[in-house]
């Protein structure tokens, strides 16, 4: 049998408006074009981990609608075993409004919905699912109790337990304890260590004190300068650099999502945290190439192409420097 992810997640319909420019405070402004589509971090990174050929299931609410049933039947439709999606009784599907300008920047709201509602009950329903995973993938979309709870039901089971810390958060206490690989962008590295993240001197140290929590390996994503990744190897921080492609974004909704689902499908294929990571930057660059979330998400053979048309990088990844 196939090795397994589980992604514990939020499941949102996302409205989407074009602009030229994002809104400030109390400034109208004309859209361009608006969609409605399937979106919300867990289950874009389900999709993504299902494209890029990974087992996938996935572990979310839904609320007691159409649209919520429909989204399900797509993600099911992409390969992924939605057999732990509930549906919510007197509650709506989460929704996010999202603001895309013309450089592809995003400012997105969100109300939770039915993510909201996820209970312990929920969780212990599917403690064989989480027990049974390789991996599980969790963010920040669904109440940090019930990470927590997933979480200590994998690490007791030997699961590795991944967290995409987005969107960006203070955590309780012991809430990282759990947590074998962190994906953090720069500002929510920023968040959980004060640490302003700009170059390859401050990820180090911003990587050297997650690593003080207990998580063994860090991939903090840099946007265009590519992502920093660290491993503690017999007591000691090893990280580098891992550039990006060179690509002109149209639309980052789901960069990070797509990140996300790519570096594990490669580690669930025994690639190292570099090479993963390389994987990983290539899958994100050709979803900023397109509109929308779940859309933009490529397919495995589509980031297989786009590697191999960029050999430089390619060469660049065998060289790294630390």
């Amino acid at each position: 049998m196939s090795k397994q992810i589980l992604v514990l997640g939020s499941i949102n319909v996302d409205h989407v408006l074009r602009v030229d420019c994002l809104p400030k405070p109390g400034q109208t402004i004309t859209a361009s074009s608006y969609d409605i589509m399937a979106g919300g971090k867990g289950a874009n990174q389900a999709v993504a981990c299902a494209r890029l050929g990974g087992n996938t299931h996935m572990m979310a609410a839904i609320g007691q609608d159409d649209t919520g049933q429909e989204i399900v039947q797509q993600l099911s439709d992409e390969g992924i075993d939605t057999s732990a999606i509930t549906e919510i009784v007197d509650t709506e599907t989460g929704v996010a409004l999202i603001f895309v300008n013309d450089n592809g920047e995003n400012m997105i709201g969100i109300s939770a919905g039915a993510n909201g509602c996820l209970t312990e009950y929920h969780i212990e329903q599917n403690h064989s699912l989480i027990a049974g995973a390789d991996y599980l993938l969790l963010q920040n979309e669904v109440p940090e109790s019930i990470n927590q709870q997933a979480a200590q039901i994998a690490r007791e089971n030997h699961t590795r337990v991944v967290l995409n810390p987005a969107p960006g958060r203070p955590f309780s206490g012991d809430c990282l304890l759990a947590v074998d690989l962190i994906t953090p962008n720069q500002t929510e590295a920023d968040m959980l260590t004060g640490i302003q993240v700009t170059d390859e001197k401050s990820a180090t140290q911003a990587a050297a004190l997650l690593h003080e929590q207990g998580i063994t390996d860090v991939a903090l994503t840099m946007g265009q300068a590519g992502a920093y990744v660290s491993s503690m190897t017999s007591g000691h921080p090893e990280g580098l650099m891992v550039p990006a492609f060179p690509v002109k974004p149209v639309d980052t909704t789901a960069a990070g999502d797509t990140f996300n689902g790519a570096l594990l499908v490669a580690l669930m294929e025994g690639k190292s945290l570099q090479e993963a990571a390389f994987f990983a930057n290539a899958s994100a660059g050709l979803a900023v190439m397109s509109v929308g979330s779940q859309s933009s998400i490529p397919y495995r053979f589509q980031v297989e192409e786009f590697i191999l048309c960029d050999q430089e990088i390619a060469e660049a990844v065998d060289t790294p420097h630390t």
